[in-house]
């Protein structure tokens, strides 16, 4: 498989107008901030949208973003899977904002760490409880070793089961005020 087309910053805001673009990261990402126009339809939602995404694509073209271009790239993966083509931003919102290009922030949206930070920060802290309960409960050492074993899978398999488990808590969801996922489908068939 060939990876997809990636575009800078630049090129992507050059041409802004011409993309339906689409935010794969979890909800609670995309209401702290996001490219602006850009649809939310999180990444382990992407199979549920396959036809609306085709149905927008036929119409142009579609620009798919996420924090760090990592996300991005699995999900036009998933695309060119179903004969559908799309284009990453690389480096996503980071590289978008860090450019000296604004985010589309809801009134009222505060802000969530990227999930790629989540995930560390859980994963570190889960290896470090497990080390120092291991100090008196030698078995709980095993829950540092499950971790690691985790975090080698996740690389291998370029998946991430922990990422899956943060993505439902509360402050990663969609506002209740926020858009949903049938009413993103429900625009891009149009």
């Amino acid at each position: 498989m060939t990876s997809p087309a990636s575009l800078s910053p630049a090129q992507a805001a050059a041409r802004l107008e011409e993309f339906t673009v689409i935010d794969v990261r979890a909800p609670g990402e995309y209401a702290a901030g996001h490219v602006p126009g850009a649809l939310n339809i999180p990444l382990d939602k992407l199979p549920d949208a396959l036809p609306a995404l085709k149905s927008a694509s036929a119409r142009g073209s579609l620009l798919v973003v996420c924090a760090s271009g990592v996300r991005s790239t699995r999900a036009c993966e998933i695309l060119a899977g179903a004969d559908i083509e799309a284009a990453t931003l690389t480096g996503g919102t980071s590289a978008w904002e860090g450019d000296g290009r604004g985010l589309d922030r809801p009134e009222g949206a505060r802000a969530v760490w990227p999930m790629e930070r989540q995930v560390r920060l859980a994963a570190g802290s889960l290896v470090v409880a497990g080390l120092v309960a291991g100090i008196r409960y030698p078995a709980a050492r095993w829950l540092a070793a499950g971790i690691g074993s985790g975090l080698v899978f996740s690389a291998v398999t370029d998946t991430c089961g922990m990422a899956s488990a943060l993505s439902k808590l509360p402050y990663n969801r969609a506002p209740r005020s926020g858009g949903d996922l049938d009413a993103t489908l429900e625009v891009l068939q149009r």
